[in-house]
């Protein structure tokens, strides 16, 4: 009698893996961010007109340190400090300077330019990072990459031509916070570098800590009592600016430098809803024409990216 072989079924339809996307992800942790500080940025201006900007820095760097309370606790009661021990103690702390210093220049300029042109101003930051990427990090930054990180500073140019022509922008301010755009790409560099060995929240937290450490003598100099809206608002600006740096902390993780600075210039368009909803600043023809461009170059960059991750 024959033997009896095993049934084996039919198989059916073939079933493509599904495929990784972690680039795109890195977009939108990149457009949470901007989200968040841009939010920052607008309350922390309206701050920064009564109070000095250095005590308002230094006290949102505080109240951010303590939005972290929730994720900090549970693992110092579970592990210890040791917990959030940092792999580069020396990485940290170069971080922290570079932030601190700026953060300094920019909380400073703040107060004397329209909320539109700080922002529009800060776009010259991904400039500065895509350079350091491909010196520093030794990332291959593709001609997609620099098209659109172009294309995104031109929609800005448009943006900001008409306060320019006008005078209604101030150049000794304009200048202060143009020279905190390469300390901010030094800071994200840095930040990219710890991302190799250090967990998101413990880049996170030990920005807060930097920070306020290295703001504190600049605050106290020129302390004043705030009132209860600025103790409001300062809380407001912790809380957003520690969400706003853990997510572009993950889309660090996820993905090049480099490949996220084209989305920096969706900010624009965050600053043109910020500006409105909190400075009744109504967007003219030429922040929605600036806006439609960074608008298309980013949502350009971004399918690029997608499908560069796929294959």
């Amino acid at each position: 009698m024959s033997e009896m072989k095993p049934h084996v079924p039919s198989p059916g339809p073939a079933q493509l893996p599904s495929v990784p996307r972690p680039t795109l992800q890195a977009f939108l942790w990149m457009v949470a961010s901007g989200a968040a500080i841009c939010g920052l940025n607008s309350l922390m201006k309206s701050v920064s007109v009564d109070l000095d900007p250095m005590q308002a820095q230094f006290l949102r760097s505080i109240f951010g340190l303590a939005a972290m309370l929730p994720v900090i606790a549970p693992a110092v009661v579970a592990g210890g400090l040791a917990v959030w021990r940092p792999q580069s103690l020396a990485g940290q702390v170069w971080r922290g300077i570079a932030h601190t210093g700026a953060l300094s220049l920019f909380f400073i300029a703040l107060p004397h330019l329209p909320l539109s042109d700080a922002t529009a101003l800060g776009f010259t930051t991904p400039i500065w990072v895509m350079l350091g990427a491909a010196l520093l990090l030794r990332e291959r930054v593709s001609i997609e990459r620099w098209a659109a990180a172009l294309v995104g500073f031109a929609g800005m140019l448009v943006v900001i031509a008409p306060h320019w022509t006008t005078g209604s922008g101030s150049l000794f301010w304009s200048l202060v916070m143009l020279c905190s755009s390469p300390l901010f790409a030094a800071s994200a560099l840095i930040t990219k570098s710890l991302t190799r060995f250090e967990r998101p929240a413990t880049i996170v937290v030990w920005q807060g800590l930097t920070v306020s450490v290295l703001s504190m003598p600049f605050a106290l100099v020129v302390w004043q009592a705030p009132t209860l809206r600025h103790w409001l608002l300062l809380v407001a600006c912790g809380l957003l600016g520690s969400i706003g740096h853990y997510c572009m902390t993950r889309a660090f993780v996820l993905a090049n430098v480099s490949a996220m600075q084209p989305v920096r210039f969706l900010d624009m368009v965050w600053a043109g809803v910020y500006g409105l909803l909190l400075f009744g600043e109504w967007p003219g023809v030429h922040a929605l024409a600036g806006g439609a461009i960074i608008v298309g170059a980013t949502a350009w960059i971004a399918r690029r990216e997608a499908r560069s991750t796929a294959t």
